[in-house]
């Protein structure tokens, strides 16, 4: 089995006043649990970084696929230096909380991250319930929420599946 690895880092100076303001209002912003998701989203800005550097001295064929690749989940990049020019921000706009707020599906953030934890929120028919679901260009307009009818048929159908199961057990047993 695998070990998981850390997917941040924290910060060298853990008490440093602007860095925890600058923090504290991210965090309002996107409605964010903790700081612990913005160290996740800049250390992923960092390795797409990282990923850019080393891709200066490739071949242009290489850069296009790391460009059109990063085009797919909408960060905007033409160029090396626009991949440099990447922010923890432009990645966190990027969560489906923040698409579930933008598109005006819930009136907060909070609610937003809500709606998606408790299985409400639907990204092209299938169930998302991770805030911090990254949103592809291809599926940003195809966010709903979960319909009432939705949900009513599927407590129906449990309930003919639970009524099937109880006559399958007395048909086989003679009694319940």
């Amino acid at each position: 089995m695998k070990r998981k690895h850390k997917t941040y880092s924290k910060p060298k100076r853990p008490f440093d006043k602007q860095r925890i303001d600058e923090e504290a209002g991210i965090k309002k912003e996107f409605g964010l649990k903790n700081k612990k998701e913005i160290w996740k989203a800049e250390a992923r800005i960092k390795a797409i970084r990282e990923k850019a550097k080393n891709l200066i001295s490739a071949s242009p064929v290489e850069q296009q696929a790391l460009f059109s690749r990063l085009k797919k989940i909408g960060l905007n990049a033409n160029s090396i230096a626009d991949i440099l020019s990447l922010d923890k921000e432009d990645y966190l706009k990027r969560r489906l909380q923040t698409f579930v707020v933008n598109k005006k599906l819930a009136t907060t953030s909070k609610s937003a991250r809500q709606l998606i934890t408790h299985k409400k929120v639907l990204v092209d028919g299938s169930i998302i319930n991770s805030p911090s679901y990254i949103v592809p260009i291809e599926l940003e307009n195809k966010i709903t929420l979960k319909s009432r009818k939705v949900v009513q048929k599927t407590k129906e159908s449990k309930q003919k599946n639970k009524d099937e199961m109880k006559k399958e057990i007395k048909n086989k047993n003679g009694k319940y």
